[in-house]
């Protein structure tokens, strides 16, 4: 969901020349500026390095629900698969900016008792020591779909669906802790152009810097 929310922003940015989208499926878009790279391995990125050279910016969207999963395999996913690309890319660009969709409540001590809280802190230190000329990590609260677009979690969209007016309240009676996707997209884009202040974005830093 917010994957495909950047994506459309990236396509609609007049700074944006050329967008390589990396999945195991296709986007299913048809687009000027979109490149597709289908890749099944996202432990191992090495046998496509060549195809990721030259870009000024990485940002890693993908993500999975804690719930069902053991540790090891909740880690497989947020951290080995965010540091596999980021290993790669930073071996073929190393002034670029990566860009790590985290989320509120993520523990930085990496010491919680919390599972996912805990596995994203570490995967944000990693990112952040990793060396990147630009590295930034978003933690978004509650994040409005826009653009027709739905999540292909069914819980996510079922909450969508019946309970978005209640997001809606949420964001009247405190305005800093819901964004949308267009934000998120807007202000990834602007902090890989102008920077930031700080390396990890909250709701309101992404709302103000999505407004600059």
């Amino acid at each position: 969901m917010v994957g495909r929310g950047v994506l459309l922003e990236c396509l609609d940015h007049e700074a944006i020349s050329r967008v390589l989208v990396i999945g195991r499926s296709s986007v299913e878009m048809a687009h000027p500026k979109l490149v597709e790279l289908l890749h099944d391995d996202f432990e191992d990125f090495s046998a496509v390095k060549d195809q990721l050279a030259g870009y000024d910016a990485c940002y890693f969207c993908l993500g999975i629900s804690v719930a069902g999963l053991t540790e090891e395999q909740y880690t497989r996913v947020t951290l080995h698969y965010t540091m596999a690309l980021a290993d790669v890319l930073f071996e073929a660009n190393p002034s670029l900016t990566f860009i790590y969709v985290s989320g509120a409540g993520t523990d930085s001590t990496e010491k919680g008792r919390i599972t996912w809280a805990r596995v994203k802190g570490k995967t944000e230190n990693s990112l952040l020591q990793k060396g990147f000329k630009q590295a930034f990590m978003f933690r978004p609260g509650i994040i409005i779909p826009l653009r027709g677009i739905r999540s292909k979690t069914r819980l996510y969209q079922f909450f969508y669906d019946y309970f978005l007016w209640l997001i809606k309240f949420i964001k009247i009676v405190a305005p800093g802790s819901v964004c949308n996707t267009t934000q998120v997209g807007l202000a990834m884009i602007k902090a890989t152009l102008s920077g930031y202040e700080k390396p990890i974005f909250h709701p309101k830093d992404i709302i103000h810097l999505s407004g600059r």
